[in-house]
């Protein structure tokens, strides 16, 4: 049993987790004092610790402002591990107002299990798994031109759909357009505030815009890849002898044929979840124009960025002086691609790669900007979201007896949601304070505010 390391602050923004025992590099936590005092809520600063055990592990275990408990990895982590002798792991890897919510709600199939209007062949869907949100174009979609904004392209080239279990295929043939349930939204907000002028010019953002922002994955095909996974990982782990502070942490080497085989079906699920979300804005700009009575052209509805999290991509970075090949785990967190970095669309090669980050359903979400810093620091990544402090049992329990869906349209928010209960579990005090969680990433120079989207309209599962 590995005893926790105490933290010792380093700045305003940073603490430190020195690296003692078996620690192979020092845990990084992205807080400032306010949030710091959060951290001993629950357990997931052990969890940067343990992560920085595992082998290959590069620079420093690190966690985003928006950390709290994860399996194996804390939600909010990223770690990096060296292609040759690291590892790779599973736990690595969450108007008419009134009118438009009806529509957007009838439009966009949510909720645990649900199916929509894409129903896919044994053929089509390995089609989805190997090109990602290309093949939605190709299927009538979205528009080719926001493929250039999407990350990656949106899709991951070494993806593998021999790799994904015949049951999570038939989790995922009927679930591609429909956003699922928990923290999974679609947002309808307003710019209220622009931080920097000239990244929201290159972003094509102004104040008093009308933003629609979508939160989905892979949904059950990818929750199915990453179980499957979990018990190869476990025989590698105890065929190869791995000594783990935390069995949550299975892996396997990244060059064995465990690694590479996750890899190929991570890749698959994550083309998935382009595929979704692209198919998603496609729903939703239906569903806008229906509810306004208004044309494409008039609409003018285009994507400004699709930015994956949960997932372990394969990027080199440099480490101590050097050029690495790694594979970066982004478990709640996102990148944050600095100026001039040649995954960045042409467009916002001067300024930046946006990143998204959303609050909860009665606060503001934000677009920032990545930096350069974060390339060197942080592995070119920032916080995904605002990070739960409550618990779902929790947070049910503290809404017994509430209406939160009337609480929110006293704040001038409406909401539509499948299920009261989902209100419940998401409520916006299960939640830390995303403009702190953003200030955080701001002042530690990982990503820098461009713009504040208060929210108007949300849906939910």
């Amino acid at each position: 049993m590995h005893e926790m390391t105490p933290w010792k602050r380093i700045d305003a923004y940073r603490l430190e987790l020195p690296r003692t025992g078996e620690m192979r590099v020092a845990g990084l936590i992205y807080v400032d004092e306010t949030l710091e005092r959060q951290l001993v809520k629950d357990q997931a600063p052990k969890q940067v610790q343990n992560v920085a055990h595992l082998p290959g592990i590069v620079g420093a275990s690190i966690a985003m402002p928006d950390i709290h408990w994860g399996y194996g990895f804390p939600i909010g982590g990223v770690a990096a591990f060296d292609y040759e002798s690291g590892v790779v792991s599973p736990g690595g890897v969450g108007s008419d107002l009134a009118r438009l919510a009806d529509s957007l709600f009838t439009t966009i199939p949510a909720g645990v299990g649900r199916g929509g209007e894409v129903n896919l062949s044994h053929k089509q869907l390995r089609k989805v798994l190997a090109q990602g949100a290309s093949w939605a174009v190709g299927e009538g979609y979205g528009d080719a031109g926001d493929i250039e904004r999407l990350e990656s392209g949106g899709c991951l080239s070494w993806a593998n759909p021999d790799e994904v279990s015949e049951t999570a295929l038939k989790r995922g043939k009927c679930q591609l357009g429909t956003l699922g349930s928990g923290n999974h939204f679609c947002e309808v907000g307003v710019v209220d505030e622009i931080f920097d002028t000239r990244a929201a010019d290159a972003f094509g953002l102004r104040r008093g815009q009308i933003t629609v922002m979508i939160h989905s994955g892979s949904r059950g095909l990818g929750h199915q890849v990453c179980d499957d996974f979990l018990s190869v990982m476990a025989r590698y782990v105890q065929k190869n002898n791995l000594s783990l502070p935390d069995r949550q942490l299975a892996c396997a080497h990244v060059t064995s044929s465990a690694g590479q085989r996750y890899l190929g079906a991570m890749a698959a699920a994550a083309n998935y979840a382009f595929a979704n979300r692209h198919v998603l804005m496609a729903l939703a700009q239906r569903a806008v124009q229906a509810a306004l009575s208004l044309a494409p052209r008039e609409l003018q509805l285009r994507t400004v960025y699709d930015v994956a999290h949960n997932i372990a991509k394969i990027e080199k970075h440099e480490v101590d002086g050097k050029m690495r090949r790694l594979v970066v785990h982004r478990k709640g967190a996102t990148r944050a691609l600095g100026p001039g970095h040649p995954e960045i669309p042409s467009r916002y090669q001067p300024v930046g790669q946006p990143v998204l980050v959303p609050g909860d359903m009665g606060s503001e979400s934000w677009v920032l900007v990545g930096t350069a810093a974060a390339a060197s620091e942080s592995f070119g990544s920032s916080c995904h979201g605002a990070g739960r402090v409550m618990s779902r049992k929790a947070a049910m329990r503290q809404a017994k007896g509430r209406n939160i869906d009337d609480e929110l349209d006293a704040r001038r928010i409406i909401v539509r949601a499948q299920k009261r209960g989902t209100l419940a579990e998401e409520m916006p005090a299960a939640y830390k304070n995303v403009a702190e969680v953003v200030e955080v990433v701001h002042g530690a120079g990982l990503a820098k505010k461009v713009a504040r989207l208060r929210p108007l309209v949300v849906v939910k599962g």
